[in-house]
């Protein structure tokens, strides 16, 4: 039996999966760390997408900023009575596949870091929030790194789905449960 408290969140873009599992953070009642694992851009648009994200946020919240290190700050933040909201896999996987220098992590050191992710949310004792993109719904793309990102991204949300003790899938603002404790 599994013991730990893990939400997956999945959905498309607007899907409202980040308001949802906001609203699951906060009804809790623990104290929240929110991470976040986008990186500071210099576009106009996504730092917007940033703000809006932070302006729903309550102020009471701690934040932390995990754009590689996500198992570490899983472990810095973790404790009995605590949850923590990771938003998202999917631009945490991008800063992954796609570092800033633009030097490509090999898959043994990206799939590294999966493994090592998966290990803090094994032995987390808190309550932990996921949140990710599905977005292998569409048409299969044309380019051999778009290929990557998605067929990763779909592995890891597997392995990510396969450890939680319920998954939500969010469809126009509608929470789908797909997984439930002593569920499927």
């Amino acid at each position: 039996m599994i013991s730990r408290d893990l939400t997956f969140v999945l959905g498309g873009a607007r899907s409202g999966k980040s308001l949802y599992a906001e609203q699951l953070a906060n009804d809790s009642s623990l104290a929240v760390t929110y991470i976040a694992t986008a990186r500071v851009v210099g576009d106009a648009e996504f730092s917007a997408r940033i703000a809006h994200h932070r302006e729903r946020r309550p102020a009471h919240w701690g934040l932390a900023e995990a754009s590689v290190d996500l198992a570490g700050a899983v472990a810095q933040y973790d404790a009995p009575g605590r949850c923590i909201l990771i938003d998202c896999l999917t631009l945490w996987l991008a800063n992954l596949l796609c570092p800033p220098d633009g030097d490509a992590l090999p898959s043994d050191r990206y799939l590294a870091h999966f493994t090592t992710f998966e290990a803090a949310l094994v032995e987390a004792k808190g309550k932990i929030i996921v949140v990710s993109n599905e977005i292998g719904l569409g048409v299969v793309p044309l380019g051999a790194a778009t290929r990557l990102y998605v067929d990763e991204l779909g592995r890891l949300n597997q392995r990510i789905a396969a450890l939680s003790t319920h998954v939500t899938m969010m469809v126009a603002g509608l929470p789908l449960a797909l997984k439930t404790p002593g569920g499927a």
